[in-house]
């Protein structure tokens, strides 16, 4: 596998070792999936650019997570057909899992996430996926395009039916009627904030493994503003790091994406966000191996650490 001439971090050459590395940052630069703001296809190589501006020490778990070793890998092969596009994910997923990497697949426009799912689902078997989201993504075709990015859970429950989605705020009246004759597990915005729905019994029904999509629009305009499809009224900061960690401590969670930063010339703050909340996931994961007993924390890469 080819490394990025851009590392994650750009830490010392031995925290960015293909053979050692514990975690491979997998960067899909694409945005033909998108309805709006255009950008997505920028976005990766932003984030990446300001995650070289990060603090390597984490001042929740008072230790350098990056430690374990993270490289990034060059992207897919980005087609403009978005079934080759897919296919070209599943593949270099599927090469980067067999090499025992946990993939973080750094997008990209959220269409570019059922790819990746549909390599962990064939590596375990078996699969659940928690999204957070402003936007259901529960079409079936938008656009003409079953790969529009208001489709992505459409294409994963293709794949595997237990999914849970929270932070949602917009969707349409056809979704809507979908989560109720279906049943979904859909935790709106507004069900969060007022205790309506148990997210945290969700999240104990789901089996084991998970896999995490994070779509940035999910977060509040003062986290995040440069989306391709923006709404008010998401998750702060604090708030979300909360989930994320009770999420990481009581599942097995094998891999996740992050997704529609929609690069943006004057806007230094959201890709610096989107790299610090890369890392902090790392972290989680790390640490929840770590309360599990499994490892302690590493002072240097020593190859696979999650499976």
């Amino acid at each position: 596998m080819k490394l990025n001439p851009k590392q994650f971090l750009d830490p010392d050459a031995e925290f960015s070792d293909f053979k050692t590395a514990a975690v491979a940052i997998l960067p899909v630069p694409y945005d033909a999936g998108t309805t709006w703001f255009k950008g997505t296809a920028k976005g990766p190589e932003a984030i990446i650019t300001a995650s070289q501006h990060l603090e390597l020490y984490d001042e929740m778990m008072m230790a350098e997570p990056f430690r374990m070793g993270i490289v990034t890998v060059i992207p897919p092969n980005i087609s403009s057909d978005p079934e080759a596009l897919q296919a070209a994910i599943y593949l270099s997923s599927t090469a980067l899992i067999q090499q025992d990497k946990f993939v973080v697949l750094v997008g990209g426009d959220h269409s570019v996430t059922s790819g990746y799912v549909k390599a962990l689902h064939d590596r375990y078997g078996r699969l659940s996926v928690i999204q957070l989201d402003a936007h259901s993504d529960l079409r079936d075709t938008y656009n003409g395009s079953p790969f529009n990015h208001a489709c992505v859970m459409s294409r994963i429950r293709e794949i595997t039916v237990d999914t849970l989605q929270i932070g949602i705020r917009s969707m349409s009246s056809e979704e809507a009627d979908r989560i109720r004759s279906e049943n979904l597990m859909v935790c709106t915005m507004s069900d969060y904030r007022n205790g309506d729905f148990d997210v945290n019994g969700a999240v104990e029904c789901l089996p084991d493994p998970v896999f995490i999509t994070v779509d940035v629009d999910v977060f509040d305009w003062s986290v995040i503003s440069s989306t391709g499809t923006p709404e008010p009224g998401g998750f702060l900061w604090d708030e979300a790091l909360s989930l994320l960690k009770k999420i990481f401590t009581r599942k097995n969670v094998v891999g996740f994406d992050v997704v529609e930063l929609s690069y943006t010339e004057n806007d230094r703050n959201s890709p610096f966000a989107v790299a610090k909340l890369i890392y902090k996931m790392l972290g989680f994961k790390l640490a929840s191996q770590i309360s599990r007993g499994l490892m302690d924390w590493p002072d240097k890469p020593r190859g696979s650490l999650f499976f």
